[in-house]
């Protein structure tokens, strides 16, 4: 068996818990993504920036859910909070939903450790049968001991409530005195993700805000009536406006450069 490492939080911003070592394992490559570089999700940047701050300074803070269509800027926006407050003390660990029963385990690992954690999970949900999600239920809320005033869980997924809804499970919901009661399996769903007091939606882009991003990526660029009409038909292939699609489309665009009055007058 591995020898755990031991992570220095003072010069290790983030790192990841690895299953097969059973530990934590320091991220030394981070996302460099910027704050001032997301577009179009300026609404759900200013809320989860409000509840990170209220939490950096010890005061009552929100566990956040991120959800809504794929490419949208949810996991873009968590690494982007991280290199915002780092130096504010805020650290992130990120946990596969795999891994989620080891949470307990993580959390008194770092329960005592003088900076702000943030467990992420991206892209988390949960299919039928699964029980992994208790292991989320106790740390969000607590158990019998409170969860620690330094941790909170911020995850990302493409599933408002976390968990599969089926058509089945509404048919079982009941009336009762023009009350509706909703079954045990829809009761399940909802309370998990109602432990996340801040819920941020993300959509896709409208033709507008996508070209918006577009144009973020592309300052330098004049012609722009031939840089959109080419952005508009890489996302029409793609079958999605987005912040990944105008991200993929900025890495594979080959910029021309304007010629110059001179160059333009002698043929180059």
């Amino acid at each position: 068996m591995r020898t755990p490492v031991t992570i220095d939080w003072t010069t290790t911003s983030a790192a990841a818990w690895r299953r097969h070592r059973a530990g934590l394992r320091p991220i030394r490559r981070l996302d460099p993504v910027q704050w001032q570089d997301l577009q179009g999700i300026e609404r759900q940047q200013q809320a989860l920036a409000r509840n990170t701050e209220r939490f950096l300074k010890g005061r009552p803070a929100n566990n956040a859910l991120l959800w809504g269509a794929r490419g949208t800027g949810k996991s873009s926006l968590i690494k982007a909070l991280l290199n915002r407050y780092a130096s504010d003390g805020l650290r992130m660990i990120e946990v596969d939903k795999d891994d989620l029963v080891n949470l307990p385990e993580i959390v008194d690992e770092i329960s005592e450790q003088p900076f702000w954690f943030v467990i992420y999970c991206d892209d988390l949900s949960f299919e039928a049968g699964e029980s992994s999600y208790k292991a989320l239920k106790s740390v969000l809320e607590g158990s019998l001991e409170l969860p620690p005033e330094n941790v909170r869980v911020y995850a990302t997924s493409n599933r408002r409530h976390l968990m599969p809804e089926f058509m089945a499970d509404n048919l079982k919901s009941t009336m009762s005195g023009g009350e509706l009661h909703p079954a045990e399996a829809i009761e399940e769903q909802v309370s998990l993700a109602d432990r996340f007091g801040l819920q941020l939606s993300f959509y896709s882009f409208s033709q507008d805000l996508y070209l918006e991003a577009i144009d973020a990526l592309f300052p330098d660029v004049a012609d722009r009536r031939q840089l959109h009409k080419q952005a508009i038909a890489f996302a029409l292939a793609r079958g999605v406006r987005n912040g990944r699609t105008a991200q993929q489309f900025y890495r594979q665009y080959e910029v021309v450069p304007t010629p110059t009055a001179a160059e333009a007058r002698s043929g180059k």
